[in-house]
């Protein structure tokens, strides 16, 4: 549609005020882990491809691509090769891509070789796959990052984007992350290198994470009904911050996102799946079960959960194994934020007297946090279930490495709590260490169980998740030697 230039101008430069020698405002100091390779990939790429930030909304895409504008300009870019354009705004929408770049340039000539185009929520951009492909394949002198929540465009039919960008994927705040934006400090957390260091401490190295998990415990229970989206973790109120949440999905993915961006009309019944899915959060996917219960076809529940997981709400974990073994297998569904379930079910903080709910949300995180801290190192996910329904939560594969880890969030944990750990260990003679994630403070420690081979350390999921969290902004790994 055609868009007077002076209009698109007006509002260019209102989002552009560093054209102006404008100083940023009330952009937070703090960096996320993502911000450094980031950061990495558009000062000093290591090949010429484009970069896409992928992950959930109001997860704080936005908040990078300013943070790494401000960085590019204390580094000597000149203000006028940097472009930000969202284009979730109506005009930019209707104008197009081209005609953004078009008034971009008609007021602000470029002055050096290099050009950078930071462009939001590129989804509503029109054939952008393509226009990606062929702006990296001729025009070196351009760094073009954009964002989406959901992003269409990568499994469609346009132009394969293979070799053209690299991925991003950028998941809610981790728990340490949490603690950070709200300014919560804890200065006598232990630092641990790797989590097989555990199984050399003293009795007095345990006594110091206890009585540090003690104090973690609180606010990890707060990060669980709040989540790890920046504008939930700051609000005062956790029912106000739920009810944030829940319009963000209901109201803006679900009816808004799902509609423009992959034409789904049926949407009563996609958000009538996400709740049930939400009553089901980790658990095996079945959809015979889910299409009886919610008088849906097994086709269209199955669409909508590629939708979902598209729009980054849902993952799925595979079933542990290779080639024909897992064909027909079932895949494990997670919510991406453990706040998501209790949010849209409008449940309050009453999920942290439920011990199903609670043991559920506490699994989520600690499946969105070792995704997200391992990440970097290409590692391969699955969950485990023997002949006799014994199941292992979660199985981490880094450099042809087994780390098996169970989600046991009660007190008091004994060999008969964790038998699908102990049979999958047993099974495979190669694991060295396994590990059950604990609710309470002083369960922590060496569990005294039957294998010959196998170590087994319990750790309060609390400090699990500070370490997972505290290591990703280091940038290096507690499973692997980094």
């Amino acid at each position: 549609m055609k868009i007077p230039k002076e209009e698109l101008i007006t509002i260019l430069a209102a989002f552009n005020p560093w054209w102006r020698k404008e100083s940023f405002q009330d952009l937070p100091t703090w960096k996320r882990a993502a911000f450094h390779e980031l950061s990495d990939w558009v000062v000093n790429p290591p090949v010429h491809r484009a970069i896409m930030l992928s992950g959930p909304r109001q997860v704080g895409k936005t908040t990078l691509l300013l943070q790494t504008i401000e960085q590019l300009i204390k580094n000597g870019v000149p203000p006028a090769n940097i472009l930000y354009a969202t284009f979730d705004h109506p005009i930019f929408k209707l104008a197009g891509l081209e005609a953004v770049l078009e008034a971009w340039r008609e007021l602000e000539p470029k002055t050096g070789d290099i050009e950078y185009l930071f462009l939001d929520e590129a989804q509503f951009i029109k054939n952008f796959g393509t226009w990606v492909k062929h702006q990296v394949d001729f025009f070196k002198h351009k760094r073009i990052v954009f964002t989406g929540s959901a992003m269409p465009l990568i499994n469609s039919g346009e132009e394969s984007g293979v070799g053209r960008w690299h991925t991003l994927q950028i998941s809610t705040l981790s728990f340490y992350e949490f603690l950070q934006i709200k300014k919560i400090a804890f200065l006598n957390i232990p630092k641990i290198n790797q989590l097989e260091d555990l199984f050399t401490y003293s009795t007095t190295e345990f006594y110091k994470i206890t009585k540090a998990t003690q104090d973690l415990i609180g606010h990890f229970h707060e990060y669980l009904v709040r989540g790890g989206f920046p504008q939930t973790a700051l609000v005062d109120n956790v029912s106000q911050a739920q009810r944030l949440l829940r319009e963000d999905i209901i109201d803006k993915v679900l009816k808004r996102d799902m509609t423009a961006l992959f034409g789904v009309r049926r949407v009563l019944e996609l958000e009538q799946t996400f709740i049930y899915l939400c009553m089901h959060d980790g658990g095996i996917q079945d959809l015979q079960t889910l299409s009886s219960n919610l008088g849906i076809t097994k086709n269209t529940v199955q669409n909508f959960i590629n939708l979902l997981e598209a729009t980054h709400l849902l993952y799925r974990l595979p079933p542990f194994g290779y080639g024909k073994e897992i064909l027909r297998a079932r895949y494990k569904l997670y919510l991406a934020d453990p706040a998501i379930s209790p949010a849209i079910l409008m449940k309050g903080k009453a999920i942290l007297e439920d011990s199903k709910a609670l043991g559920n949300s506490v699994e989520t995180a600690v499946f969105s946090h070792v995704k997200a801290h391992s990440a970097t190192n290409h590692a391969r996910f699955s969950y485990w279930r023997d002949a006799k329904n014994k199941e292992l939560d979660l199985i981490i594969e880094i450099s042809e490495k087994l780390i098996p880890l169970e989600v046991k969030y009660q007190s008091q944990i004994t060999c008969k709590d964790v038998q699908g750990l102990v049979n999958f260990c047993k099974s495979k003679n190669s694991i060295k260490y396994g590990y059950v994630i604990t609710q309470s403070a002083q369960d922590i420690g060496v569990l005294d169980v039957s294998l010959s081979s196998t170590q087994i350390m319990r750790i309060p999921a609390a400090i699990l998740c500070y370490w997972l969290g505290e290591s990703e902004i280091l940038q290096k790994s507690i499973f692997v030697n980094s």
